[in-house]
């Protein structure tokens, strides 16, 4: 399945809540889901059927795909090796999720959104611990050092980054040395710290079945 390139606004209306793929213009008054609410298509305002408990976890696992921007056959395989760790699968999912490379470099506030660190890690332009990576899906764990490629330093967006970044509110799992802007990864995020939009027992129940 081709990866969706269309407006990500028709993503959120159609969950019917703010899923923050379009970074700084989610809070402000342009968000798609803040103009209109309802969603999308000719007959979004319409009523609708109520959906069955099988199609309230499909939507679920749909939006946990848009949200870190993973193709289905990535989702399964990060749900695969979550079932084969200890613990919660569900939590286990999404901590996943955390530890990719893209989300790392979002969380870190190198990126607006995980879009664009996505772009940024294809680019070549983010480092871990040292070596190039251009893989989003990359797996960090704790004591890994994300940084910037140095070649990368000289570019017009790294300098933006710099002066953005003090305002970029960064997780407790996650340490950034905002003069380097190199981050390390010190421990495993809990549930409370991961994306709470998500249900991600209603995903379990969905693969179980």
């Amino acid at each position: 399945m081709a990866r969706y390139n269309g407006p990500v606004c028709r993503i959120c209306r159609r969950h019917g809540e703010k899923l923050f793929l379009k970074g700084e213009r989610c809070f402000s008054p342009k968000c798609g889901v803040e103009k209109r609410a309802t969603p999308p298509g000719q007959h979004g305002s319409a009523r609708r059927r109520k959906i069955s408990e099988r199609g309230l976890q499909l939507r679920e696992k749909q939006k946990a795909r848009s949200i870190y921007g993973v193709l289905e056959r990535q989702f399964r395989r990060h749900y695969q090796e979550a079932v084969r760790r200890p613990g919660a699968t569900g939590e286990n999912l999404l901590r996943e999720l955390e530890l990719r490379l893209d989300n790392i470099a979002y969380r870190l506030g190198f990126a607006d959104s995980r879009k664009q660190a996505r772009q940024l890690v294809l680019h070549g332009h983010v480092t871990i611990n040292g070596r190039k990576t251009s893989v989003p899906s990359a797996r960090t764990r704790p004591g890994d050092v994300v940084g910037w490629d140095p070649g990368s330093k000289s570019t017009e967006y790294y300098k933006v980054v710099t002066h953005t970044i003090e305002s970029k509110s960064i997780p407790t799992w996650l340490d950034l040395d905002r003069a380097t802007l190199a981050g390390r990864v010190l421990t495993l995020p809990e549930r409370s710290e991961m994306d709470s939009h998500i249900n991600e027992q209603a995903i379990v129940e969905y693969y179980s079945r």
